[in-house]
C-alpha cells in the first residue's frame, strides 16, 4: 500500500509539472496561476501544495526535470579527473544544442526559462536559481579552459574567467535566438561552427595535447 501511494504521488507530481510546461509555454509564467496547473492536470490545488511550496518552488522543479543532466555535465568540467577538459566542454555544450534542438520537452522548458518568465518578486527564487547554475557553469568553464590551455602549452589571449563568460554568452544566446524561429538556421551545425571558431580564437585545438 505504501508503495502504491508513493507512486500515485509521483504520477501526480509528474502531471502537475506537464500541465505547468504546457501552459507556461501557451500563456507565460506570470499569467498561469497555480489553480489554473491543477485544473489542467485534474488535481486539487491543495495537490500542488503537498508537492510544492509556491510557483516559484513549481517552475524550478519544473526546469530541474529536464536541465539537471545538463547541469551535471557541466559541473564535472574542471575538475581535473586526467581527462582532456577542452573535449568536456566541447562535449557539455553540443549536448546542451543537441537537447533543445531533438528533445520536444527540453525545447519546450528552454523556450519557458527564456522568454515566458517574468523576474518579478514572486519569482525571485527562479532568478535566484538562474544566477546560481549560471554563475557555476562560468565557473567550470574558466577552469575548463585555464587546464586545456595549460595541458597544451598555451597561453589564453583574454582571461580565463572573460573567456568562459563570453563562451557561455554565445551559446545561451545561439539558443535564444533559435527558439525564437526554430527553421532560421540549424541549431547544432550553427553551434558546432561557432563553438569551433571561438575554441580556436583562445589558440585551442580539439586535438588531444601532446604528452
Amino acid at each position: 500500500m505504501a508503495r502504491h501511494t508513493k507512486e500515485d504521488a509521483l504520477a501526480t507530481r509528474n502531471r502537475l509539472l506537464d500541465a505547468a510546461e504546457l501552459l507556461f509555454q501557451a500563456r507565460g509564467v506570470s499569467r498561469t496561476s497555480l489553480n489554473d496547473i491543477a485544473l489542467r492536470a485534474g488535481a486539487t490545488r491543495g495537490a500542488i501544495y503537498w508537492h510544492f511550496r509556491d510557483k516559484a518552488d513549481l517552475f524550478n522543479a519544473m526546469i530541474e526535470r529536464v536541465t539537471l543532466p545538463l547541469e551535471e555535465s557541466f559541473q564535472r568540467m574542471g575538475r581535473g579527473n586526467g581527462l582532456d577538459p577542452l573535449q568536456d566542454i566541447h562535449g557539455a555544450m553540443l549536448d546542451a544544442l543537441r537537447r533543445v534542438a531533438t528533445d520536444a520537452q527540453a525545447r519546450r522548458v528552454f523556450e519557458v526559462a527564456t522568454h515566458k518568465v517574468e523576474y518579478v518578486e514572486e519569482m525571485r527564487a527562479v532568478r535566484l536559481r538562474h544566477l546560481a547554475v549560471r554563475d557555476e557553469c562560468v565557473t567550470q568553464l574558466g577552469k575548463g579552459l585555464r587546464q586545456a590551455a595549460r595541458m597544451r602549452g598555451e597561453r589564453l589571449p583574454v582571461p580565463a574567467a572573460a573567456a568562459a563568460r563570453g563562451l557561455h554568452a554565445m551559446i545561451d544566446g545561439l539558443i535564444g535566438n533559435w527558439l525564437l524561429e526554430p527553421t532560421a538556421f540549424d541549431l547544432l551545425k550553427t553551434g558546432r561552427h561557432a563553438l569551433d571558431a571561438y575554441l580556436a580564437g583562445l589558440g585551442l585545438s580539439l586535438r588531444p595535447p601532446a604528452d
